[in-house]
């Protein structure tokens, strides 16, 4: 039986990059499947991006109203999965913020250097709203009511993470790790028993450029789970002394105040973890926390705190990483 040793490849998409490392023979090569993987990737792109104008998600976003869509089934189940998560948080988190995202110069229009007039912000927040949209389970369907811009980009790195697991699964690849733009998963372990261990940047250091364990916040084990993070530190302005970062919370029009420096979320699946790190974000470390020790979620917040970055760690994070 000839060696298993760690392979790597790695590419770009959703204006971001991916990796993949799996466990395989010595003389299997990993980079001869990068095509297939790409094309996963691709898929989930083509479906679900706002910067594509022939993507599904773009077509649906500029339909008339009264108007239904058959989804391609990858989209339809994130779709499905963004409207639960909204529902069960009463909005807190919401799908149809893109109109709020975009004014906000966070999308794929012009970024922008000094918050919106109120007027424009009132204008948007008008359109927006998750309850107003209707999905159809039995034709994959989705209801454009009128003005509903979805934006999926708090999900759908998840997601694709998720389907690139599936895709090594089904070739036969038992032991792999999989990242896109931040969002990972672990499956199995690596030669000589040892599992996927990856740390979690403290906010502040460059990207890529962690150097030092009094970088990272907590190393956790991602062997059977995954791990999303959000944070302020990556996209952001400042204006007159005020630091407005891209989480846009839906309830106010407006960039959430909270202290929150980042979010890491811990899950079974990475589409589940992906907007929960956004919700929480939204919902600022105490409302998030009590909805996190409700439900059992493994979160971990990262405060600006008096005295520098402070973390705060519910009961089944604070398990995770004791196992």
């Amino acid at each position: 039986m000839s060696d298993l040793i760690v392979q790597s490849v790695q590419g770009e998409t959703m204006g971001t990059f991916w990796s993949v490392r799996a466990v395989m023979p010595a003389e299997l090569s990993l980079v001869s499947r990068a095509r297939g993987i790409q094309a996963v990737l691709d898929r989930v792109d083509g479906q679900m991006s706002t910067y594509k104008p022939d993507s599904a998600l773009s077509l649906f976003n500029a339909a008339p109203a009264g108007t239904w869509h058959v989804l391609p089934a990858e989209c339809f189940e994130v779709v499905r999965h963004a409207l639960q998560v909204a529902a069960e948080s009463g909005g807190a988190y919401d799908p149809t913020v893109g109109p709020l995202v975009n004014l906000w110069g966070f999308g794929p229009d012009a970024s922008r250097r000094e918050p919106p007039p109120d007027e424009a912000i009132e204008r948007e927040r008008a359109r927006i709203g998750w309850s107003r949209l209707r999905l159809d389970a039995a034709t994959h369907s989705l209801y454009q009511p009128g003005g509903i811009y979805l934006d999926l980009s708090s999900v759908a790195k998840g997601y694709g993470v998720d389907l690139v697991g599936r895709h090594l699964d089904a070739m036969g690849i038992d032991a792999w790790l999989v990242e896109v733009g931040g969002e990972m998963k672990g499956k199995g372990r690596k030669p000589g028993g040892s599992p996927w261990r990856i740390g979690i940047e403290r906010p502040g250091a460059a990207v890529g450029a962690v150097q030092h364990m009094d970088q990272l916040s907590q190393v956790v084990n991602l062997s059977g789970r995954a791990i999303a993070t959000s944070g302020d530190y990556r996209r952001r302005f400042d204006a007159d002394g005020v630091t407005y970062s891209h989480h846009i919370d839906p309830r106010t029009g407006r960039p959430v105040p909270h202290a929150v420096a980042s979010v890491s979320v811990l899950a079974g699946e990475a589409m589940h973890a992906d907007p929960m790190g956004t919700l929480m974000t939204v919902l600022g470390p105490d409302e998030g926390m009590a909805y996190a020790r409700g439900r059992g979620l493994a979160v971990m917040f990262i405060l600006h705190g008096a005295h520098g970055l402070e973390e705060r760690l519910s009961p089944a994070f604070e398990a995770a990483l004791a196992s």
